[in-house]
């Protein structure tokens, strides 16, 4: 199954060592798996691991929240031009772009009791399914269709369900 390209762009304060384009490459496959207009190689998507202070910069200038957050997620199609891309994938489509937080990905990871990876993949996969015009804030139903996507995708990474 193909997936969403990747370009992978790591902050300094991002120390662990892990392998990043491997895991954002996994967490691509299942979110494709299980959100098929993502089945595509000609999808790209630019994620920037980056420190607390440029993510909360961001969030307050583009969602007027004055902190940072886990994950930010900037779509470049909407979701009806996500699925005509899907449909006919020709030219290369830029999704959009992803950022996470260094510092609030290892609090939340340890507070949770859980591997930075997992958290990192949790969050990767949430991030694509906003690129694919998925939105939690809609409503409830919204919130349960994305949840239930995303359970699916950590489930075909050997993960916890997050929400549990």
């Amino acid at each position: 199954m193909t997936a969403p390209v990747i370009d992978i762009d790591i902050d300094p304060t991002w120390t662990e060592t892990i392998d990043w384009e491997a895991l954002a490459a996994a967490a691509a496959q299942a979110t494709a798996a299980v959100a098929p207009e993502l089945a595509h190689d000609t999808m790209l998507v630019s994620l920037v691991l980056a420190d607390d202070d440029e993510v909360h910069a961001l969030n307050k200038q583009w969602r007027a929240r004055d902190k940072a957050t886990n994950v930010l997620s900037f779509p470049m199609l909407s979701r009806e031009e996500v699925l005509r891309a899907a449909a006919a994938p020709a030219a290369p489509a830029m999704l959009g772009d992803m950022i996470l937080a260094h510092g609030v990905c290892m609090r939340e990871a340890d507070e949770k009791g859980i591997p930075m990876t997992a958290h990192a993949s949790h969050l990767i996969v949430h991030g694509l399914l906003h690129l694919a015009g998925y939105d939690h804030e809609l409503g409830d139903a919204e919130a349960e269709e994305m949840e239930a996507l995303e359970r699916k995708a950590l489930a075909l990474l050997g993960l916890a369900d997050p929400y549990a």
